[in-house]
């Protein structure tokens, strides 16, 4: 795929005319038959020099739900919340203290259903530079960027067997520089991958 060439203002024009053309299609871990609850995930995208990059977290070790995966800032809908971009902006600020003014919302995907029960909005965003981050010790242990070339190249990723939830499915995985990004993480930039056009397939395991 034939990347943009520029600051964060060419990458949001970017993306935003590629989501905006591409079919939103929502997709799952499992059949999911009960019912789900409202959520929203922010996919920040972070422009620099050295290379582009996508924001994201790892939970922090002592949480009830998802502990130590690598996830996306985000989280449920509150009442308050307007709109799905909403919910992701104020998740990211209580998460991991990133400013709404830096974040250009760029468009989003189509919902992704989590075998935990979520029906997720994946919101895609362009981050301006001088942005600063506190993550808040209580969600998060750590925020790391990972290359955006490589999480949006499928080939980069392997489908495996998992169990969940007493559920039997396929599920994706991607290892870069000694992290692990898999489940509905993965298959969120997949989603975000396959809107963009990128070619490529992940590789089948067991």
């Amino acid at each position: 795929m034939d990347w943009p060439v520029g600051d964060f203002r060419d990458w949001a024009a970017w993306l935003g005319a590629r989501l905006a053309n591409a079919p939103r299609v929502d997709s799952g871990d499992f059949p999911i038959e009960q019912e789900s609850r409202p959520a929203a995930v922010l996919i920040a995208i972070v422009p620099r020099a050295a290379g582009v990059t996508i924001l994201l977290t790892e939970r922090a070790a002592h949480l009830p739900a998802h502990a130590g995966q690598i996830s996306f800032p985000g989280g449920g809908v509150d009442d308050g919340d307007a709109d799905a971009a909403a919910t992701a902006l104020r998740e990211s600020v209580e998460e991991i203290g990133l400013e709404s003014r830096f974040v250009h919302v760029v468009g989003r995907l189509g919902n992704y259903y989590t075998v935990s029960g979520y029906e997720v909005a994946p919101v895609v965003g362009v981050l301006e530079p001088g942005f600063a981050l506190t993550p808040c010790a209580d969600e998060v242990e750590r925020v790391l960027e990972l290359p955006l070339a490589q999480l949006l190249d499928p080939s980069h990723y392997e489908r495996r067997w998992v169990e969940r939830r007493g559920l039997r499915g396929q599920t994706h995985f991607i290892e870069i520089d000694g992290d692990t990004v898999w489940g509905a993480t993965a298959n969120m930039l997949l989603m975000l991958a396959h809107a963009l056009g990128a070619d490529g397939a992940p590789r089948e395991v067991g």
